[in-house]
């Protein structure tokens, strides 16, 4: 029985590392952009996901990605949620991770939506990754270092709690500002047309890249062992909510260019 007891609790401990380690907005973060690209998606580009998803909107669908994660059957995937390359080189001349990264899996996705022989099944799982990828995509600290695991190694302390730079970016500002998703969606910045188009313009690559500029910035934003609180939401909390609804914004754009 002492044994069982044991066993238990340095499971409940593993576990609970891995999934506080692991590359992710967050719930309310995923669930915020799928709700926002809802509300850019097109008539027919609906039409065929709700098909897929069977009624189920983007929102509820957007954590799969992380969902499926306790599931050593989808081990294969896990190097799918981000991508580490060296900020003075090209992702295209860099070394690339033969499981693939975040890059790759968001064009697998696509490459399987758009195959007309695709099975539903195959379908209905990479929309849901899609989704879930894209959202990563735009969390700058995914397109962070690979050394510190895109600043999971980097210790701070959070309103007094230990914590670390990938997860106050990935969630704990997120949940610290205590709105939920639809609300956080209901809020975002109101946009022109033109500031709309502007944000759907490039492609994945160009996003990559974008998010590591902003990495840059996270990472020169804090030392290790700092604490943080207040100020820094102030200074940089306007950037993850703009973050969540480019992210929105260019989900739907890939997902009408697939069903358009």
């Amino acid at each position: 029985m002492k044994n069982l007891i044991i066993l238990f609790l340095l499971s409940f401990v593993y576990n609970f590392s891995y999934a506080h380690n692991e590359p992710n907005w967050g719930a309310t973060g995923h669930r915020t952009i799928g709700e926002i690209a809802e509300n850019h998606l097109s008539k027919k580009a609906k039409k065929e996901i709700d098909k897929l998803l069977n009624g189920q909107g983007l929102a509820i669908v957007s954590t799969y990605g992380d969902d499926i994660k306790s599931d050593d059957a989808y081990d294969k995937y896990y190097t799918w949620h981000f991508v580490n390359f060296p900020f003075d080189v090209k992702y295209e001349n860099s070394n690339k991770n033969d499981r693939g990264d975040i890059v790759m899996g968001i064009e697998h996705c696509i490459k399987v939506l758009k195959d007309p022989n695709a099975s539903e099944q195959d379908k209905t799982f990479f929309l849901k990754f899609l989704v879930h990828l894209v959202g990563d995509l735009h969390q700058p600290l995914h397109v962070g270092r690979g050394e510190d695991r895109g600043g999971n190694d980097i210790k701070v302390e959070w309103h007094r709690k230990k914590s670390n730079l990938h997860r106050v970016w990935d969630s704990e500002m997120i949940e610290f500002y205590n709105m939920s998703y639809s609300e956080l969606a209901a809020n975002r910045k109101k946009l022109s047309k033109a500031q709309i188009e502007a944000i759907q313009q490039g492609d994945v690559l160009d996003w990559t890249y974008e998010s590591q500029t902003l990495a840059k910035k996270v990472y020169a934003s804090v030392k290790p062992e700092e604490k943080l609180s207040y100020r820094y939401s102030y200074d940089h909390f306007d950037t993850v909510l703009s973050q969540l609804q480019k992210s929105g914004i260019r989900l739907a754009k890939i997902l009408n260019d697939i069903y358009n």
